[in-house]
């Protein structure tokens, strides 16, 4: 198969691997580019003659074995063709951000803010969450929890509780109502209730709101894309949309020194670049609009009949989101790092001028975690948040119905399993 190298713009020169389209369907699989991926005709993949009784585990391993060795030696040829062709283009781009390109870490820096920042003074704090939620029909209840934290202890832990009744006694019928609900929850639209997109919406908004009003840090630090999807379209509420942006905008053009960490890069463009970086380095890559400029084309909210205040100037709802990328998120970098040897690559998110000092951070505490290479102080605020309102909810929710006369109705299964 020949070898291809990815462009700058987040696709490959080999044409063949088209993108996803818009209305979320993948590109076309044809047996010619199976046979390419995976060096197999697919009709010889389907022919169950060829399939394994059981397992036999000897001759698996051999072949993984054998597998992973030809790969990783493929991925180091490919990586010096990265880091000689790939990393000196992402300074020279018409559009680079401030900044861009590979860079290798300051060690006195990365001691400094150990010292300083990290150990010291505590001048950086963390913020994630978790929800939680009872799903049963007479009621539902959603559970919200987020802490903040830094390395001289806990700085507090929120909670937000929702409770929906779909069934209330108010003198209908009542078996027309069920037979209702029920067919309504089977379609389970977005529309239904506090749908999947306004629950991670409002998650999402409290981690930065909590970041942004209730940290004292001079630091902040959060996970995964500060502007996330369900921030942009307010989990299909205009007004979250709206109180999202206000809080979206103080952290960025406001505050500005915050840094978000998400997981290995999903992309798989940014993922090759990124495990081409040797330990403490880091590469910025891009400006946060260019990856959400598809997000323009949704036309989201184009019927609403609304005019909204940015600023002192008034505004269709209809012209909210892409102004949001324009104005916001063109001001947020995209860049990755890796900080150990044994650890994959990471992508963060920083202000497009203090990415360097950024990525420095996020370096300095990931070092602390060989093995994952990503900040430790993410992870203890996730753990916080995990011990505090972990399986509260449950707990809760069990005593309340044992108290109401019904101790074992709505118990979750998992949690009578022998």
């Amino acid at each position: 198969m020949q070898e291809t190298l990815p462009t700058l713009n987040g696709n490959v020169v080999d044409q063949s691997a088209s993108e996803p389209s818009r209305n979320g369907s993948g590109p076309h699989v044809s047996a010619d580019r199976f046979q390419g991926s995976f060096g197999e005709d697919i009709r010889n993949v389907l022919n169950l003659e060829t399939w394994r009784v059981g397992g036999d585990m000897s001759q698996e391993y051999t072949r993984i074995e054998r597998e992973v060795r030809e790969a990783v030696v493929t991925e180091t040829s490919f990586q010096k063709k990265i880091r000689a062709k790939i990393f000196p283009r992402l300074k020279e781009r018409d559009q680079a951000p401030k900044n861009a390109g590979k860079h290798p870490a300051d060690r006195e820096l990365i001691q400094k803010i150990h010292r300083d920042f990290l150990f010291g003074k505590g001048a950086i704090e963390a913020c994630d969450g978790s929800i939680h939620m009872h799903d049963a029909l007479p009621l539902t209840i959603y559970q919200i929890g987020v802490s903040l934290v830094s390395y001289q202890g806990n700085q507090g832990t929120w909670c937000q509780r929702l409770f929906r009744r779909d069934l209330r006694e108010d003198g209908s019928n009542r078996i027309e109502a069920v037979l209702a609900e029920l067919e309504r929850r089977q379609q389970r639209t977005e529309a239904d209730g506090l749908g999947e997109l306004a629950q991670k919406a409002i998650l999402d908004y409290a981690e930065r709101a909590i970041l942004l009003q209730r940290s004292n840090a001079c630091w902040r630090m959060g996970h995964g894309n500060p502007i996330t999807y369900e921030l942009l379209t307010g989990g299909d509420c205009l007004e979250l949309m709206v109180e999202a942006t206000k809080v979206l905008r103080q952290l960025i053009e406001v505050h500005q020194k915050f840094v978000f960490v998400g997981h290995e890069p999903k992309d798989r463009v940014l993922f090759t670049i990124g495990q081409a970086l040797r330990p403490m380095e880091f590469a910025i890559v891009h400006t946060l609009d260019e990856r959400l400029e598809h997000w323009l084309h949704q036309n989201r909210f184009a019927a609403e009949p609304t005019k909204l205040m940015w600023d002192e100037e008034e505004i269709w709802a209809s012209q909210w989101i892409p102004r949001v990328i324009r104005e916001v998120a063109s001001k947020v970098v995209v860049g990755l790092f890796r900080a150990t040897p044994v650890a994959p690559a990471q992508m963060f998110y920083a202000h497009i001028d203090h990415a360097d000092y950024a990525a420095h951070m996020v370096l300095a505490d990931s070092v602390l975690q060989e093995h994952r290479g990503c900040p430790l102080l993410i992870d203890l605020a996730r753990n916080t948040c995990d011990s505090v309102f972990g399986d509260s909810l449950e707990k809760i929710t069990a005593a309340a119905y044992a108290a109401a006369g019904a101790p074992w109705r709505y118990v979750n299964h998992r949690s009578t399993r022998g």
